[in-house]
């Protein structure tokens, strides 16, 4: 199967713009619950005609409802659902494990895609996204191509990549430092992009540490194809139609003839949108600080230079792309019949009195033809014809016309329709009976020596730490479990490619045998991967749980417990009917990123994770710590802590059946000192904030 090239279309003008470039598929948000809000999107107006216009064109529709939805949304997605299954969008493309339920039960016939915000980035993650019915997963930017071919050659869906554009520094869908900042959450499609802004690293002079160069990988299209990818994607829903054009024509032509951008095309796709130029380096596996780049006036000027050149590219044309196989028939004693017959498994006959004998001079073949591949103006050019035809017939050039013209809107009305699909209901379903009382304790912490005598002696019910240090401390976990009656529970890496799992599975099997019988699970790869391991498995916040129905979700694919998004309010935390046992963190810093590029290797200039702490600052002088993770990857926590201490009263009456304190710089004494706050009901001293709990998230 060819490559499909996906062209970003924040606009109509971009969707005509796409299309002309030569664009295989669009993506496009059509209500509120698409991660470009910003982007002026599809109009329910316009909504049926471009999807129309698409169809005839042979131009796949992929539709973005993913976002994070509240309980109080749903209905109103239900109703987009329904609308894109009518008027027969090709697919949605959705994060929301929530919206997914929905849209199995209102539309089983209309494909959906995983979005890149559901941080795929492994086997396990897109095996599970295939058992939950997706059809097509959008992998994660920050994978290589052997782990994309090793992903893509065993997962039994197909993948799509990012080849062009934006890239953000955090795993998509893992990044709430724009909400924790300012309250726009890159979850609800509303990022403000505070990575592009200038911090420093331990203290030093401000750069652009977070703010990565756009993606390039034209000159990679034949490796991902080779690969078994089945489509590449250009990001660009907020860029202009000019941009959609230029980019989409200069990658069609190079997937097309099976090779890299010529150089000056590679300098065109520089002009129209760069930030000093491109990178590919995680594709190629070569980090580093060229990665980075911010955009200059020099770049914004290039741009300016090449949009008069890229108009011409969609403004008032057809370009005629749909392939049509013709069949004339004009024999003696018969009527003359034409069949025009598209690659798609469309068709349309037209019929006419049968033809005179020639009195001075018959109609050719040669003729028949000539009026035949008159298609100009329309979407369709001749790729194969069959002409059966009496040479003593004469048949006005006229006739021929009216059965093409009238065989090309007959095949122009079949191809615009709606595919005939299925319509079911979905009801939200009955309320679940709530925790009632004051919620469980746990406590997690990043290093084992934060676990003092005088913490535990609150008894938690949980304590939560790295898989990597349980391991380390395995028999003092084990101690904590059998003589406090305290459970342990490893906490899975969040991102782990495949090839760095091996490892870790075997940590995991340590862990088993020696007693420890739970484990923490950061993204849907981690419940496929240990559904037969005879864990319990508990969901962590980077399942991003911020509804009823992803609750319900979760508890299908064999979780037995939840963490509820920190970007959601209390109010929206009480609406939600609890399929499983919740918790919420109440206590810590906020991880805000997860990156593949490190932030400390770059600063020291060497691997010095293990020297110190490490912080970037921004202009304000807040200092985000920066703490490595498994695989030379950082977390980047937020500057304060999350205290609600003096709020016990508010969060005991959400339905929680646990809270969490998490600890990440503080000694074992400052653990211990936090612990018996929340225990008392009293308030810290120092800076914190409420998080997002009570002004929420636009």
């Amino acid at each position: 199967m060819a490559l499909e090239l996906m062209s970003p279309a924040g606009s109509l003008e971009s969707a005509m713009a796409a299309i002309a470039g030569g664009a295989d598929a669009i993506y496009f948000g059509a209500g509120d619950f698409n991660a470009r809000r910003s982007a002026k999107n599809i109009s329910g107006e316009e909504l049926p005609e471009l999807l129309r216009y698409c169809r005839l064109r042979g131009v796949h529709t992929y539709v973005t409802v993913n976002t994070l939805l509240t309980d109080r949304e749903l209905q109103k997605a239900a109703s987009l659902i329904s609308t894109l299954n009518r008027e027969g969008a090709s697919a949605v493309i959705v994060q929301d494990l929530g919206v997914l339920r929905m849209v199995r039960a209102l539309a089983p016939d209309l494909p959906v895609h995983a979005s890149t915000q559901m941080t795929v980035h492994d086997l396990a993650g897109a095996i599970a996204c295939k058992e939950m019915g997706f059809s097509r997963v959008v992998l994660s930017r920050e994978l290589p191509l052997d782990e994309i071919r090793f992903i893509t050659e065993r997962c039994g869906i197909e993948t799509e990549v990012f080849c062009h554009g934006a890239l953000c520094m955090c795993y998509s869908g893992q990044c709430y430092l724009s909400a924790a900042i300012g309250g726009r959450s890159g979850n609800r499609g509303l990022c403000a992009q505070p990575c592009r802004m200038a911090y420093g690293f331990d203290g030093g002079k401000p750069a652009p540490w977070l703010s990565l160069k756009d993606l390039s990988l034209c000159t990679h299209l034949q490796e991902l194809e080779q690969a078994g990818v089945a489509c590449v994607k250009i990001e660009g829903r907020m860029k202009r139609p000019e941009y959609t054009a230029l980019v989409t024509s200069i990658y069609k032509k190079a997937i097309q003839q099976g090779r890299a951008p010529t150089q000056e095309e590679m300098k065109q796709l520089e002009q129209v949108f760069s930030r000093s130029g491109f990178t590919d380096g995680y594709y190629t596996g070569k980090t580093g600080s060229q990665m980075f780049g911010v955009r200059r006036e020099e770049d914004a000027r290039a741009a300016r230079g090449v949009y008069a050149q890229a108009r011409q590219l969609y403004e008032g044309k057809e370009n005629p792309r749909v392939p049509i196989h013709l069949s004339f028939t004009a024999l003696e004693g018969r009527e003359m019949k034409l069949t025009v017959t598209d690659g798609d498994g469309f068709s349309y006959e037209a019929q006419a009195p049968m033809a005179e004998w020639a009195i001075s001079r018959a109609t050719t073949q040669e003729e028949v033809a000539r009026n035949l591949s008159k298609t100009g103006g329309t979407v369709f050019y001749p790729e194969k014809m069959d002409i059966a035809l009496d040479p003593m017939l004469r048949i006005p050039a006229s006739t021929i016309n009216a059965m093409r013209r009238q065989c090309l809107d007959g095949l122009t009305s079949l191809r615009r329709r709606s595919p005939r699909r299925r319509e079911g209901e979905w009801q939200p379903g009955a309320r679940r009976l709530e925790h009632q009382g004051e919620p469980g304790l746990i406590f997690q912490v990043q290093r084992f020596d934060q676990l003092s005598a005088p913490l535990l002696v609150l008894y938690p019910d949980y304590v939560y730490l790295p898989l990597e240090e349980c391991v380390r401390h395995l028999p003092e976990c084990i101690a904590l479990q059998q003589e406090k009656g305290i459970q342990v529970a490893p906490v899975l890496p969040r991102i782990m490619f495949d090839s760095q799992w091996p490892p870790f599975l075997e940590m995991l099997r340590q862990c088993k045998k020696a007693g420890i019988g739970q484990v923490v699970c950061s993204n849907v790869g981690h419940a496929a991967l240990l559904k037969e391991s005879g864990f319990a498995l508990r969901g962590d916040f980077g399942l991003n749980i911020m509804n009823s129905q992803a609750l319900k979700e979760l508890k299908a694919q064999g979780l037995q417990s939840a963490t509820l998004s920190f970007e959601m309010t209390f109010p929206q935390m009480r609406d939600v009917s609890k399929a499983l046992p919740c918790e919420a963190i109440v206590y810590g810093r906020l991880p805000l990123m997860i990156f593949e590029n490190c932030a400390i290797r770059r600063g020291a200039g060497k691997c010095a994770c293990k020297e110190g702490q490490h912080f970037l600052s921004d202009k304000t002088g807040r200092q985000f710590p920066l703490f490595p993770e498994p695989g030379c990857r950082n977390t980047l926590y937020n500057s304060e802590p999350v205290v609600l201490s003096d709020k016990k009263k508010d969060y005991t009456r959400l339905g929680l059946r646990y809270v969490r304190l998490c600890f990440t710089t503080e000694s074992a004494q400052e653990c211990a000192a936090v612990a018996r706050r929340y225990d008392q009901g009293l308030t810290i001293e120092g800076r914190f904030t409420r998080g997002l709990y009570y002004r929420g998230v636009e």
